[in-house]
């Protein structure tokens, strides 16, 4: 067998192979075979660049390029449902769409509606070209790229006329349309959520609240090795085009499976409302038993013929309804409110309570989440509150049975000085949370902004943990982020037996001295600077002596910078301890300025110019323009204003913008021009 051939063999059987693992949930291989598989296809392909195929199992990894996602106009628009939470509505719906039919007889086909990011997938010759968001139901984002990664979406359908010899690709024989559209969920599966939360909290990154969030959050990643590395899932449920299988919903999904996508075994046809009713309340108790986030049930006339007859409605199909679970709620007794301390000194109130039993776990606390919180409820010591999980997975507060108050039931008095070091709190203007201020010696917040001073987007310690930390901290080992450059390996060795990991830890420290200003800006863990906000500031300033000493003024300059950074930032660097902690890494060798490039093709040729950027562009991402503007002596800023010298427009440059300019009479400089002028 020629290379070419055995190329064409093992995509075959790759696909076959993925197919039976993440749609069936039946392998036939182990997992060792199929990555030699893999990898013997990635070195013929690689020595055969000309048959390059965009579907080819190799492409599922991803890339770590940055892409920029362009708009896409959708040919079917992606209309919401029309949701309802009780049954008296799902019966109104069922007679209305039997008196719409004129009392024909009719199927309605009861589905599971996932919570996940919506996604509209184009196939044209039983492969993949397209896979496009919902956006606002007109227009969504390619993202085809990510998509690809997702292992339960076929690149290649199964059954396209397959060859008669074994593990070969396909021929064109089949009875798929020729070109179609199947839309469903984006989801990323409970374990892999938790998981990814897991990671982040080590990482000291704020966790996501819920899977939809996390599964958008990934799929509108500008890398797709990352959108690999999260393992999403898919579900499908919804076929169009103008040569489909049959005339019936059901029918054409149960195809739809055969040709290697994965739809939801819980589908069911229902002829009468009771039938419809037992499906609900069905998967009302055993939705908690699947593997991926629902929040209601689908219900959809399955005669496609009678869908038309029906029609729309401006927002929704007449044909079709979404009844959405209740939240489980319970009672139970508040026992007391405590308090909590995080790394920027926020004040979190947490209600402790007798413990009850919630969507599958047992639950005794819940966040209060601030002093407004606890009083629009008006709380009361020895309170019954009701409880619901948030998404199924946080635990809140949502009310109070007052009938259950006892007569001489004191009201929840929100506590004034920190419950860690007795400072007096304090709550900045616009901001619902209270601040313990004395952030350079309260644990709490010491060892919070040690944890994520070692924090992968900080310093990326990673051979630091918050239990060592914490370990460390009672040791009188550290009392701050310089201490850790004061560490040695006979310290930390322990009875003498731990001095290979004591080496690891006392090397990655170490080597965070690599870490580029704005990262080190970043980790310094100034109260409201994020990563971005960091970077912005460091590429302004340039080093940290210049930032140290700007004023409210010259900080609110800077694009994305407000009143309350800037009065931040003021507030640490006026801090003597803060100030000598700064000092003591930049004798420790940490970069305290921004690296001078010496591009070449540098220039002054923008010097003085404030541009404002919008919209998408082909031949470089927005990051890219910036860094371009900046290179060439210009300025980013975030709004259009009297000052503005022109504006960067790409494709579909947002109405709002454009009207601004047009009425200050900002010109608009296309990317084409752009990159004339810089040239």
């Amino acid at each position: 067998m020629t290379e070419e051939a055995r190329i064409q063999q093992l995509r075959a059987l790759l696909h076959e192979h993925n197919h039976n693992y993440y749609v069936l949930n039946r392998p036939t291989i182990g997992d060792e075979e199929f990555d030699m598989l893999m990898h013997e296809l990635q070195d013929l392909e690689c020595r055969h660049p000309e048959m390059y195929d965009p579907n080819s199992p190799t492409q599922r990894v991803g890339s770590d390029l940055n892409q920029t996602f362009t708009q896409v106009a959708h040919r079917h628009p992606m209309l919401s449902l029309a949701n309802t939470y009780n049954e008296g509505d799902v019966t109104a719906w069922y007679d209305s769409v039997s008196r719409g039919l004129a009392g024909e007889p009719f199927e309605v086909c009861c589905e599971m509606k996932y919570d996940g990011l919506s996604i509209s997938l184009t196939y044209e010759e039983g492969r993949l070209t397209r896979a496009v968001t919902r956006g606002d139901g007109t227009v969504g984002d390619d993202v085809t790229a990510n998509v690809k990664t997702i292992r339960s979406i076929p690149l290649i359908l199964q059954g396209y006329g397959k060859s008669p010899e074994p593990g070969m690709l396909f021929s064109m024989e089949s009875n798929i349309p020729r070109e179609f559209e199947i839309r469903g969920e984006i989801q990323m599966p409970w374990e892999v959520f938790h998981q990814l939360n897991a990671d982040r909290e080590a990482d000291g990154e704020q966790p996501f609240a819920n899977p939809r969030n996390a599964a958008s959050g990934t799929l509108k990643s500008q890398k797709s090795d990352l959108v690999a590395s999260r393992r999403l899932d898919a579900y499908l449920y919804h076929l169009i085009g103008d040569d489909l299988p049959t005339d019936k919903h059901y029918e054409n999904l149960m195809e739809a499976k055969e040709w290697g996508f994965k739809i939801s075994e819980g589908m069911r046809k229902a002829k009468s409302l009771q039938e419809i009713f037992d499906f609900i309340n069905y998967w009302n108790e055993k939705r908690k038993d699947l593997p991926v986030a629902t929040d209601g049930v689908v219900l959809k006339v399955n005669s496609l013929r009678q869908q038309r007859v029906l029609g729309f409605t401006a927002k929704s199909p007449r044909w079709a309804i979404a009844y959405k679970f209740k939240a489980e709620r319970v009672a139970t007794r508040l026992l007391q409110v405590t308090y909590q301390v995080g790394r920027t000194g926020a004040v979190t109130p947490v209600a402790n309570m007798d413990p009850i039993q919630l969507a599958g776990t047992t639950v005794k606390r819940a966040t209060l989440n601030n002093e407004d919180f606890i009083r629009s409820f008006d709380l009361h010591e020895g309170d019954y509150v009701y409880v619901e999980k948030g998404g199924e997975i946080i635990p809140k507060i949502v009310g109070v049975d007052t009938t259950k108050r006892l007569p001489d039931a004191q009201p929840i008095q929100f506590i004034t000085h920190c419950p860690e070091c007795g400072a007096k709190l304090v709550r900045y203007e616009g901001e619902a949370a209270h601040y313990c201020p004395n952030d350079s010696c309260c644990p709490p917040q010491i060892k919070g902004r040690i944890e994520h001073f070692i924090a992968r987007k900080a310093m990326n310690i990673d051979s630091l943990g918050p239990e060592t930390v914490d370990d460390y901290y009672r040791q009188r080992l550290i009392s701050n982020i310089a201490d850790l450059y004061l560490i040695d390996v006979q310290q930390i060795n322990g009875d003498g037996s731990k001095e290979r990991s004591a080496r690891k830890i006392v090397d990655a420290i170490e080597k965070s001295k690599e870490v580029p200003f704005e990262r080190v800006l970043f980790a310094l863990g100034i109260r409201f600077v994020g990563v971005t906000s960091a970077k912005l500031l460091a590429r302004h300033f340039k080093n940290i002596d210049a930032l140290m000493n700007a004023t409210a003024e010259e900080l609110t300059e800077v694009e994305g910078v407000g009143d309350v950074i800037a009065a931040s930032v003021i507030s640490y660097f006026q801090d003597p301890v803060n100030k000598e902690i700064v000092e003591r890494l930049r004798s420790y060798g940490l970069k305290m300025a921004v690296e001078e490039r010496h591009d070449e093709d540098a220039s002054n040729k923008l010097e003085g110019k404030s541009i404002v950027i919008s919209g998408v562009f082909e031949h470089h991402s927005r990051d890219e323009y910036k860094a371009l503007i900046e290179r060439h002596g210009g300025k980013n800023v975030g709004s259009i204003s009297g000052k503005t010298s022109f504006i960067l427009a790409g494709e579909n440059m947002g109405p709002s913008k454009l009207q601004k300019a047009e009425k200050l009479g900002i010109p608009l400089v296309s990317e084409e021009e752009f990159l004339k002028i810089i040239e």
